[in-house]
């Protein structure tokens, strides 16, 4: 409603009439008042058709530069200039022979051996990736030529030319993928080549080397377990001769070849001699009871009598304290240091027949092959190529990219909102 038309008179109003309304202060012969005309709103004109402005543009053609078109640049390489590799899979585990032997009771020369603080896969797994592997590959196949056939051409999967040592170690964690479960042992290889006949030579070459390497870790082990029963057996045996030496110098020195013999024949001798004593006494005592004191047998039995006592006396006076004949050493110093190389002798003995037996069984060990490499994938022949793997990378970049554009478009606009 226009100001025009709230200041027109009001039609239905009646000609001085007060505009105050019907109330009392209106009279009581004054008209009603006529109802509100209707309610105008205004409405606004329909939005025209969306346009492109400038930020859209910008925004398209950065999607286009950014996303788009190293896309299209990544497909095109995959699938036009990037040669086919093909596979070649193989696995295999170290085994060690479990069978047991008498070893185990002779100190454990299994666990000398190397049984074990480091697993053997584990050592394996380093050794496929290693250089002196890569080294020793190289002089029985052409690496450098087979994988740098397709340089420039393929800048991306091929070798570059003349590459160092370096470069073909780091090439070859490429081109050879290893995957290792540590807990079971096992190790599977994935061998990627531009031929597959090559892929599968390569992955026999990688077999037989991992093969050639446990055999020399076998070798090492028998040649230490050998080495250590050796020297063991050594050592007990110039202990056993030099208890013996001395033994025999002992009976050189002292003229008693077995000083407990002497004893046991002393001691007989004297058992003899108070059993002849005992005899002696009671035959006085009886012929003393019946003939007279100056009767000539009580006088030789005295007399008998008087010397096997003598006699006792001294075989007991050479038990105790008298030196040996030849000797200023009293029988049980001698006694005592016959015991002592006696001891020493047997101790000796039984040294060395346990190093014997340990040797014997270190011999037989070491006959034995205590480790061999169990393939249970042989190496196989791809006759489709399976990389590289275009639609994956092809996604993964377009993810890639999708994100780093979206992060830098945010970014953008973050910052000319704050401005």
């Amino acid at each position: 409603m226009t100001d025009a038309e709230s200041k027109a008179p009001d039609p239905a109003r009646a000609p001085g009439a007060p505009a105050g309304g019907t109330g009392a202060k209106g009279g009581a012969g004054a008209a009603p008042a006529a109802p509100a005309g209707p309610k105008v709103v205004e409405v606004r004109p329909p939005a025209g058709p969306a346009r492109v402005e400038r930020r859209h543009r910008g925004l398209i053609l950065s999607f286009v530069l950014l996303v788009l078109v190293p896309i299209l640049a990544v497909a095109a390489y995959l699938w036009v200039v990037a040669e086919d590799q093909y596979a070649s899979v193989t696995g295999f585990t170290v085994q060690q022979d479990e069978g047991g032997t008498a070893a185990e009771l002779l100190g454990g020369l299994a666990e000398f051996a190397g049984a074990g603080q480091q697993s053997d896969s584990d050592v394996l797994y380093e050794f496929v990736q290693s250089q002196e592997l890569v080294e020793r590959i190289r002089e029985d196949l052409d690496l450098v030529g087979h994988y740098t056939q397709h340089w420039p051409g393929d800048p991306v999967f091929a070798l570059p030319a003349d590459p160092t040592i370096e470069d073909l170690v780091a090439y070859w964690q490429r081109i050879v993928r290893v995957a290792y479960d540590q807990s079971t042992g096992l190790i599977e290889l994935r061998v990627l080549a531009f031929d597959p006949a090559f892929a599968q030579t390569l992955a026999q070459a990688i077999v037989a080397e991992s093969q050639a390497m446990i055999n020399a870790l076998n070798d090492q082990a028998r040649a230490d377990l050998m080495a250590y029963a050796r020297d063991d057996l050594d050592r007990a045996l110039e202990r056993l001769r030099a208890a013996r030496q001395a033994l025999t110098e002992f009976r050189t020195r002292t003229g008693i070849v077995d000083p407990q013999a002497d004893v046991q024949g002393q001691f007989g001798v004297l058992n003899t001699l108070q059993q002849q004593l005992a005899g002696a006494l009671i035959e006085y005592d009886l012929l003393a009871g019946s003939a007279d004191p100056d009767d000539p047998r009580l006088v030789q039995l005295e007399r008998r009598i008087e010397v096997t006592r003598a006699r006792i006396a001294e075989e007991r006076e050479t038990l105790s304290s008298d030196a040996v004949e030849g000797s200023d050493v009293d029988f049980p110093t001698l006694m005592a240091e016959y015991e002592s190389l006696v001891v020493d002798r047997e101790f000796a003995e039984e040294t060395y027949r346990a190093a014997l037996s340990a040797f014997d069984i270190a011999r037989e060990k070491a006959q034995r092959q205590s480790r061999y490499l169990a393939t249970f994938v042989r190496p196989t022949r791809a006759q489709s190529a399976e990389y590289p793997q275009r639609f994956t990378l092809t996604g993964l970049a377009g993810l890639f990219l999708l994100l780093v554009w979206a992060i830098l478009a945010l970014v953008y606009y973050s910052v000319r909102d704050r401005q």
